[in-house]
């Protein structure tokens, strides 16, 4: 005697929504997981830093230079240029971005011809000391960001850059 497989419009509701609510939990849980495992598959800070210049280059006047990196965005590997201004201030290495902290253009060292011993954001006129600190009744309202920084063989390492507070 043959058996009758047949579904029921009872059982098939109960199917797609069984599926239908899986799939949705399971694109609520994924996000979940995968920020909690990520920061454990990070490589360690120490292997982030990046050599941009040999401390024997550097003066009293801050400088820019180039560092390259390659910056990973999960998907694809980009190739990446950032400029960063770089001075001794006696033995310390200080190490400033170059983004103003007003609406982040680009800062440029000594370009303001009334101030030429500061930085300069030419695009509203924010204006920082040579260690980063913003001018007071200038636009920007916070200093500069300072690299994290280590001197190792005679050549200056550069980590991310964070807040002067």
């Amino acid at each position: 005697m043959e058996k009758n497989h047949n579904v029921s419009r009872r059982q098939f509701l109960t199917y797609a929504l069984l599926g239908t609510g899986g799939f949705m939990a399971a694109g609520l849980i994924m996000p979940m997981v995968r920020f909690g495992v990520d920061p454990i598959l990070q490589a360690d800070a120490e292997e982030d830093m990046i050599d941009v210049v040999s401390v024997d280059e550097l003066t009293d006047v801050p400088q820019a230079f180039d560092m390259e990196y390659e910056q990973d965005h999960g998907w694809h590997v980009e190739q990446v240029q950032e400029t960063v201004w770089i001075y001794l201030d006696g033995d310390e290495v200080v190490a400033l971005s170059p983004v103003c902290t007003h609406l982040g253009c680009t800062v440029n060292w000594g370009t303001d011809p009334d101030n030429p011993e500061q930085f300069f954001c030419p695009c509203h006129f924010g204006r920082f000391e040579r260690d980063g600190t913003n001018i007071p009744g200038t636009p920007p309202t916070e200093p500069l960001h300072r690299y994290d920084h280590e001197v190792r063989d005679g050549r200056v390492l550069l980590g991310n850059p964070s807040p002067q507070v």
